[in-house]
């Protein structure tokens, strides 16, 4: 699995939260764990899986959302984001 934001490119990364909601519905958690970590990991933001379950009020927790407010928040902190 691809361990830094700058392996992916949007629409990757869109595939990896596809993913995890996908997994979130799976009858154990053990695969979603580890993705769940992964993101942690690749996205470095402060607000972790908050921004899968507790979503701000402009995020509906959505893939592409999620996607969003991670490449903004990276923006605004000066850090690298997605491939093109």
């Amino acid at each position: 699995m691809k361990k830094d934001i700058t392996d992916f490119t949007e629409d990757e990364f869109i595939a990896f939260m596809h993913k995890i909601l996908a997994e979130n519905v799976a009858p154990t958690d053990d695969v979603l764990d580890v993705l769940l970590e992964e993101f942690c990991e690749i996205t470095g933001h402060p607000d972790g899986t908050d921004l899968i379950y507790y979503p701000e009020a402009d995020s509906s927790g959505s893939a592409e959302d999620v996607t969003r407010v991670v490449k903004e928040w990276r923006a605004a902190q000066g850090l690298p984001g997605f491939k093109e």
